[in-house]
C-alpha cells in the first residue's frame, strides 16, 4: 500500500508535486511550532503559579518582588517589573499616593498586555496552516482531476485506468491538506485555551501587586531587588 502511494506521488504531475511539498513543509513547520509552544507554555504557567504563590505569601513589597527577581524566564519576572520602575519613579518624584497608584495600575496592566502579545505572536501561524491547508490540498485535488480528464481526451477512453491515477493524487492531495490542518486546529484551540489560563494569572498577580503597593504607600523607602 505505501509503495503504490508512492508510486502514485513519483508520477504526480509537476503541480500537484509542488502543493504535496508545500503542505509538508507546512506540516514539519506545525508540528515544531506546537512543540516549542507547549514546553514555552507549560513552564510559563508554571512558573507563574510558583511565583504568584511566593509573591503572594511574602511579608512586604520589598520581599515579594525580590522572590521574583531570581527567575527572569517568568512571565510574572516582567510584569514586576513594569510596575516596580513606576513605582520606584514615581516615589522618588514625591508624587502623591493616588497618583502612584494610577499609574502603577497601567504599568502592570501594560505588562501583562506585553508578555500576553508575546507568548501568542506565533499563534497566526498555526491558524494560517488551520484555514489554509484544506484549501491548498483542493487545488491539487482540483489540478489532479483536470489531469485525470486531460488523460481521457489523450487515451479517448474512459476507462478506470486512465483516470485512476489522476484521481488516487488528487485525493492524496486532500488527505494531506486535511492532515495538516485538523493538528493545527487542535494545537491552536489548546494553547488559545494555555494562554487564556496564563492570562488569569498574570491579571491576579496584577491586583496582588497593586494591592501590596497600596498597603505599603507610605514607606520611606522605594522598592528594590528586581533589577531596578
Amino acid at each position: 500500500m505505501e509503495s503504490n502511494i508512492f508510486s502514485l506521488l513519483m508520477q504526480a504531475t509537476l503541480v500537484v508535486k509542488i502543493v504535496l511539498a508545500i503542505l509538508v513543509m507546512m506540516s514539519v513547520a506545525s508540528w515544531s511550532l506546537m512543540l516549542q509552544k507547549w514546553i514555552t507554555l507549560s513552564a510559563a504557567k508554571r512558573k507563574a503559579m510558583q511565583g504568584l504563590g511566593a509573591f503572594t505569601h511574602a511579608r512586604d513589597l520589598r520581599e515579594a518582588v525580590q522572590s521574583l527577581s531570581g527567575d527572569p524566564a517568568s512571565p510574572l519576572y516582567h510584569v514586576a517589573q513594569e510596575g516596580v520602575a513606576e513605582y520606584n519613579r514615581l516615589r522618588d518624584l514625591e508624587s502623591s499616593d493616588e497618583v502612584i497608584a494610577d499609574n502603577v495600575r497601567r504599568s502592570l496592566r501594560q505588562g501583562v498586555s506585553i508578555q500576553t502579545s508575546k507568548m501568542s505572536s506565533s499563534l497566526a501561524f498555526l491558524a494560517t496552516c488551520a484555514n489554509a491547508a484544506p484549501f491548498i490540498g483542493l487545488f491539487g485535488t482540483v489540478w489532479g482531476i483536470m489531469h485525470s480528464f486531460h488523460s481521457i481526451g489523450l487515451m479517448k477512453t474512459a476507462s478506470l485506468a486512465a483516470v485512476a491515477p489522476g484521481i488516487s493524487e488528487a485525493l492524496i492531495a486532500t488527505a494531506i491538506g486535511l492532515g495538516v490542518a485538523i493538528p493545527a486546529t487542535i494545537g491552536y484551540n489548546l494553547f488559545l485555551g494555555m494562554l487564556n489560563g496564563i492570562e488569569v494569572q498574570l491579571v491576579n498577580f496584577a491586583g496582588v501587586f497593586l494591592n501590596r503597593v497600596q498597603r505599603e504607600l507610605h514607606a520611606a523607602a522605594p522598592v528594590r531587588g528586581n533589577g531596578n
